[in-house]
């Protein structure tokens, strides 16, 4: 009786942990997504900029994956698209990056 209980505790706290709704498709274990995040009508794009952050535990998160941050890395001043990608580990280390397309 007492594993029964115990199994179903884990399957609802497993359920209530990765249920939520986000921003990105999440994964209870493990993640790696890239998705869109905007587009222009600009014809073609010659600069890449990149800009990052990382979480630690969900309780520290660090950086500036901002596409301001981006495109000054790139050194871009008209954007021709946007993409951001996302890796986190069983929500202990995740990275998330922005990437803009652009001249």
């Amino acid at each position: 009786m007492r594993r029964t209980f115990l199994i179903l505790g884990c399957v609802a706290v497993i359920g209530l942990l990765s249920g939520c709704a986000t921003p990105y498709p999440v994964g209870t274990i493990f993640t790696e997504v890239g998705l869109p995040a905007g587009v222009t009508s600009q014809a073609s794009y010659s600069k890449v900029g990149r800009s990052q952050c990382e979480s630690i535990l969900g309780l520290v998160a660090i950086g500036d994956a901002s596409i301001e941050q981006a495109c000054k890395n790139g050194n871009i001043t008209k954007i021709h698209h946007v993409d951001w990608k996302a890796r986190n580990i069983l929500g202990v280390i995740g990275k998330y990056e922005c990437v803009v397309y652009g001249d």
